[in-house]
């Protein structure tokens, strides 16, 4: 059986997700970031980051949320959540993955860092101004692609929009999509109404 070592709130929502979505048996072993679980020498020797999530199929010991995802998606390509290889669809999907780790999470994290999470004398307001600026750039993008369209690709739901939209409704969460992104705004709401999302998240 797949195991998946979660925390929520956490990068390995987006596995979980997946897994949802997919609707294969898999078991969650908890990891207790705060009590600092990640950096037991029995979880360093599955994950030497010492950070979440890390998926075990038998032999096989995965990192990385997106990486975690398109592996699941082809494991089970017959439940069709990801595009066929070699297509174009394939290239856009792999597009947005990507997009979504390095224009929206970056800026991202530097918010939630310097305005929440870390100490009041060690924040940099200056990081917040020049990441806000670089998360709107990115939600604009986002939001002229999702004109006329449901997910990513059109009307098909793919990995692309667990990393997308897994990383925006973080951002909803800090209020920080605003009325200038309708319809960024709607397509977060449509995939926090997905009930595999809402599996995930208790």
């Amino acid at each position: 059986m797949l195991t998946l070592y979660h925390s929520p709130q956490s990068r390995s929502t987006r596995p979980r997700w997946m897994l949802e979505e997919l609707g294969v048996p898999y078991e969650v072993k908890l990891v207790r970031l705060d009590a600092g679980e990640q950096k037991a020498p029995e979880y360093l020797k599955l994950n030497p980051n010492g950070t979440v999530p890390t998926l075990v199929d038998g032999d096989l010991v995965l990192w990385e949320s997106a990486a975690i995802c398109e592996y699941l998606a082809d494991k089970y390509a017959d439940k069709g959540f990801a595009p066929a290889v070699g297509t174009p669809e394939r290239g856009k999907y792999y597009q947005w993955i990507h997009y979504a780790m390095s224009a929206i999470e970056p800026p991202l994290l530097t918010i939630f860092l310097h305005s929440i999470r870390l100490p009041e004398a060690e924040r940099v307001p200056q990081l917040v101004d020049a990441a806000r600026e670089r998360l709107d750039a990115a939600l604009a993008v986002v939001n002229d692609a999702l004109a006329g369209r449901e997910w990513m690709l059109g009307s098909r739901f793919t990995v692309a929009d667990v990393m997308i939209g897994s990383t925006l409704s973080w951002a909803q969460r800090m209020g920080i999509i605003g009325d200038a992104h309708p319809n960024t705004q709607a397509y977060v709401a449509r995939c926090m109404a997905r009930p595999a999302m809402q599996r995930a998240n208790e």
